[in-house]
């Protein structure tokens, strides 16, 4: 028997070949060696960012999007120690009407400066829904090109409901951005509106982009808009456009010289530009490179930044101020009784306002006491 087992060769056996090479890239798996970590200490989230890491980049954006207590403790460490590597960029603020082409515009753009040397980071804010409080998050997918180019770096993040669409937490994303090496930052908004002061708020140089064929454009925006913006661009100017992106380009220009001088002393251009055909999108680029010597020249440049930081550091207070007082236990907990009141007409929305606001600070003030005792 033990011969016959010996001498039987079944017909399934596979013969030995030449050893197959393993189907995950090594150089790959080098790269994301110690990258699925999940949390990251503060020394490796700053290491990280200065050697322009983007996953290490994306998961410190997240910790400031987030609003947990710790995630935030930890991301103003970072935004702490990156802040001295910030500052070097240009901050560019992008609006326009709906279905103007503004994705369309940020990838022309964006391809054309990471092809001229420029690292650009896109901050595309979406629109959240004010029932589930969720966002679509697709410009990743509106800008094929941009999104796999090297120099190139977008992070769509949710409105979360703040004012203009902005994302409240923008302002720290540029600076980790910046900290990153990013020369350029693109702030995409969700569209025109009063609240697009917030836009302007935080960038250097403020664009809106416009249709020639979209009704009686000077109408068709508010004037407070018109008097923001350091450049109109008036997008779509291609084949049977081309004409009407002309005569309205003429249109804005008269309508520019109705206003007062801005605080820069510059005066606002008007172009047009294809974003399909990437026709005029060196030219615009080129005003928006003139207006950052024009104002550095004169020192607007800086005085706007210091501006704008003042104001920074008040909206924070104002943010913290709001934050600390609806994670109050004590009012967290007044709070559904008194929706519940004034909706049975037993109070009214002032008096319950006064009374929650009177349970904090008497909160605080045995908090405070207590620290005094100890």
């Amino acid at each position: 028997m033990g011969d016959n087992k010996k001498k039987f060769q079944s017909a399934l056996k596979v013969q030995q070949g030449i050893e197959q090479p393993s189907s995950v890239n090594p150089s790959l798996t080098d790269t994301l060696k110690g990258q699925k970590k999940i949390f990251f200490t503060l020394d490796e989230y700053v290491e990280g960012i200065l050697k322009s890491n983007r996953t290490i980049l994306s998961k410190a954006i997240t910790l400031i999007e987030s609003s947990l207590h710790e995630h935030q403790q930890l991301a103003q460490q970072i935004i702490a120690r990156c802040l001295p590597y910030a500052g070097n960029s240009i901050r560019i603020g992008i609006t326009g009407v709906p279905g103007v082409g503004k994705s369309t515009f940020i990838e022309a753009l964006g391809k054309h400066l990471c092809n001229t040397g420029h690292k650009l980071a896109v901050l595309a804010i979406d629109p959240s829904s004010e029932r589930s409080k969720g966002s679509i998050l697709g410009d990743k997918t509106r800008m094929e090109e941009l999104s796999v180019d090297a120099n190139a770096f977008i992070r769509p993040s949710p409105s979360a409901g703040s004012l203009g669409g902005v994302a409240r937490k923008t302002r720290e994303t540029i600076v980790l951005c910046e900290a990153a090496g990013f020369d350029t930052i693109f702030v995409e908004t969700v569209g025109v509106g009063q609240s697009e002061t917030a836009v302007h708020a935080m960038v250097d140089f403020f664009l809106l982009l416009m249709l020639a064929n979209a009704g009686d454009e000077l109408q068709g925006i508010k004037r407070g808009i018109m008097e923001m913006a350091d450049a109109i661009a008036i997008n779509k100017a291609d084949g049977e456009n081309k004409k009407m992106a002309t005569l309205a380009m003429s249109q804005y220009k008269n309508a520019l010289h109705l206003f007062p001088p801005t605080d820069s002393g510059w005066i606002p251009e008007v172009a047009c530009c294809s974003a399909y055909t990437r026709e005029g999108i060196d030219n615009l680029w080129n005003i928006i490179s003139d207006y950052q010597v024009f104002t550095k020249g004169n020192n607007y440049f800086n005085v706007k930044r210091q501006q704008q930081a003042k104001r920074i550091m008040l909206e924070t207070v104002n943010d913290n101020i709001k934050d600390n007082f609806y994670n109050n236990k004590a009012v967290a907990a007044m709070i559904p009784k008194l929706q519940q009141a004034i909706l049975d007409d037993k109070i009214s929305s002032y008096v319950a306002a006064q009374q929650l606001l009177d349970v904090y600070f008497k909160d605080k003030k045995t908090e405070a006491d207590d620290s005094c005792i100890s």
